[in-house]
């Protein structure tokens, strides 16, 4: 039996007290009004027979507040199983909501990848993009499902927070009216208790049962103690009655009116928490089944069209059975027909100029000498065959600009491609993927083709050299030095962008030492570094590196004057100025970040110096793609320009060496984000 200590909110109450029927009729559901969506959900059960009977028996017992106490305990548990669900809501709606979200971008980058050139083009992209779309269009039906979950979630969370208000009102209404009945009950009893007692005292003193009684005044008679027993009952009999009357009032009130409202309205809250989670678990139901239906949709569609018109849907797989591997691959090689070369009618051998009979050399240095120009005979030109890459009919070779401008340096913003740098127009050595670019054929002796003529007018530049202009005679007077010479003052002087020094070196090197082991690594001979000098300080307009002869076959001598004209200017190519700035842009560890900080630097130097470091950036940067042949990849080569280009005493610190390589392995490693390949 349950007594007055049981808890109110116990558990035990709700499921010890009232086993629930094994069978029982239910209502059908009210009418909805309108407006109202049309849900089935059970009415409060009404049992029949014995069943109603012990249901009525427990809610409206006068046991220790069993039935108030029961109802609150079933409310507690629907609201309790309502945040449970809810709580299943939240986490499914953010698993579903990041799964779409991310689902959403992946699409989106695979749109962006689709139309790059190094993806394949044709049906398989076409297909592609629709098996993207299809996907795009399942992540939307995700996002509308976590929406919809959400939603649901707020609606049960604030169904739950009203549950819970009204739980708390009526468990403070109807448990107070039961307390005021049980007080006034438990007064009546004591005020019975002190009637029943005096009662019994008057029958003792009137029946002469009872002793003497002592007062102050001294012992009373027996018709005193009669007389104020008997007044005594009189009063203890008046407060008895009224307290049954009280107590009965009491009772009335809770019986009629207190407690029946407080367990309707319990009996209210419990089926609509129970009813609307009802109708929440149903709405889950159907709005799996219409993301299930939809993303099932997406994937294999009903072919079916619209009035008779348009094409049907194609599911998933009917799309990607439509790639055509075979016409993709015709239609992408046919693409390239128009750059197919005509082909030659005939093979031939075809001997190479360094391998040429000695009669059609130049004879050596040390026998040649000049001649008076009267008595000299006639040159005769006779071009020699080289390979079909480099043939080209001799009125293709225009002569190098000498008033060509200096390029426009790319934006420091984007840090994208900029304008070309000065090259010669005659040579675009420049190219990505064309290590040996085309040149004009190479004559067998230096006087037979007309060069460019630095600082001459057109007219001039057409008159072709004199027979005794030829680099290899040995101390030759520095007429128009260009070594240890400032890159302001040679373009003053040549106007060139790029000196010719720098031009002649990376062509010869781009010819015929990018596949050289150790290139710019090894060291050339010191007599042929210096003839080569003395011929630059002498004219540079008059050399010649196309033919190999012309540098004695020594790739790694030209190599070495290249970077001994570096070494030697009087501001390193990079300048002084610009020295801290480079070194404090090398000091970021953020690949990217390092990259458009130097970017930034080198768009601030000097033109001749800006052309002059894109032209030899770019040349190394061929260098290095051929570093399975010459050994010489991004960091060999920074480690051999890193002090030669930045200046060997600019830095004050003696670990600025290891800076200055990462300056220019940077470079080379971003040469094509830092320069435009034109």
């Amino acid at each position: 039996m349950v007594t007055a200590e049981t808890p109110v909110d116990s558990p035990v109450n709700a499921t010890s007290l009232v086993e629930p029927p094994e069978s029982g009729s239910y209502e059908k559901p009210a009418a909805p009004e309108a407006g109202d969506a049309v849900v089935a959900h059970p009415a409060p059960p009404s049992y029949e027979g014995s069943q109603s009977k012990a249901f009525d028996d427990v809610v409206n017992s006068d046991v220790s507040l069993i039935g108030i106490s029961t109802l609150l305990n079933r409310l507690k548990q629907s609201i309790a199983s309502a945040k449970d669900f809810a709580a299943l809501l939240r986490k499914r709606s953010n698993l579903e909501d990041d799964h779409a979200q991310g689902l959403r971008k992946l699409c989106r980058s695979s749109f962006d990848s689709i139309r790059h050139p190094d993806h394949r083009q044709g049906s398989y992209a076409q297909q592609y993009h629709e098996l993207i779309k299809t996907q795009d269009r399942m992540a939307e039906h995700g996002i509308h499902f976590a929406h919809s979950l959400h939603q649901m979630h707020d609606e049960i969370i604030e169904l739950t927070a009203n549950s819970e208000r009204g739980r708390k009102n009526w468990k403070q209404a109807g448990l107070s009216a039961e307390k005021r009945s049980q007080d006034a009950e438990l007064l009546m009893e004591k005020s019975k208790l002190k009637y029943d007692s005096l009662a019994e005292d008057y029958d003792r003193a009137r029946t002469g049962q009872g002793g003497k009684k002592f007062g102050l005044k001294g012992p009373k008679s027996a018709a005193q103690l009669e007389e104020d027993l008997q007044r005594k009952v009189q009063a203890a009999d008046a407060d008895y009655s009224g307290k049954v009357q009280a107590a009965k009032a009491q009772r009335q009130e809770l019986v009629t009116a207190a407690r029946p409202q407080a367990v309707r309205a319990l009996q209210e809250l419990i089926h609509e928490c129970d009813s609307a989670l009802t109708m929440q678990m149903q709405k889950f139901a159907t709005i799996n089944e219409t993301f299930l239906l939809s993303s099932g949709l997406s994937v294999t569609p009903i072919n079916s069209q619209i009035d008779g018109q348009g094409p049907p849907t194609k599911s998933l797989r009917e799309v990607v059975s439509q790639i055509n591997n075979e016409r993709d691959l015709q239609y992408y090689v046919m693409s390239f027909a128009t750059k197919v070369p005509a082909r030659r009618s005939e093979i031939k051998y075809e001997r190479h100029p360094t391998l040429a009979p000695q009669q059609q050399t130049p004879p050596p240095l040390a026998t040649r000498q000049r001649q008076d120009s009267t008595s000299q005979p006639t040159p005769q030109t006779s071009t020699t065959q080289l390979p079909q890459q480099f043939r080209q009919s001799p009125t293709q070779a225009e002569p190098y600009s000498a008033q060509q401008p200096f390029p426009p340096k790319p934006g420091a913003q984007g840090y994208g491609h900029g304008s070309p740098v000065g090259a010669p127009a005659d040579v675009d050595y420049a190219m990505r993927g064309s290590p040996q670019p085309i040149l004009p054929p190479v004559p067998t002796s230096a006087p037979q083709l007309p060069m460019p003529q630095y600082g001459m007018t057109p007219q001039q530049q057409a008159t072709p050299p004199p027979a005794d202009a030829t680099p290899f005679n040995g101390d030759l007077p520095p007429l128009s030095p260009v070594f240890g010479v400032g890159l302001d003052e040679l373009y003053k002087r040549d106007r060139s962008a790029v000196p010719i020094v720098v031009y002649q070196c990376i062509l010869a090197v781009d010819l015929y030492g990018l596949e050289v082991e150790g290139i710019y690594r090894l060291s050339g001979t010191a007599s042929h570094v210096a003839r080569i000098k003395s011929m630059f300080d002498h004219d540079a307009s008059m050399v010649d590196f196309r033919n190999p002869e012309h540098f004695f076959h020594d790739v790694n001598s030209v190599a070495g004057a290249l970077k001994q004209f570096l070494r030697d200017l009087p501001d390193p190519l990079m300048t002084h100025e610009q020295y801290t700035a480079f070194i404090e842009a090398a000091r970021v560890e953020d690949e990217v970040v390092r990259r458009d900080s130097l970017h930034a630097v080198i768009n601030s130097l000097p033109d001749p110096n800006y052309a002059t470091l894109r032209a030899l950036t770019l040349h190394l940067h061929r260098v290095q793609e051929h570093a399975q042949a010459n050994r010489m990849n991004s960091g060999n080569l920074a480690i051999c320009f890193g002090p030669t280009l930045m200046g060997s005493n600019a830095g004050q610190n003696i670990t600025d060496a290891g800076w200055q390589v990462r300056v220019i392995d940077t470079i080379l490693q971003n040469t094509y984000q830092i320069f435009d390949d034109d």
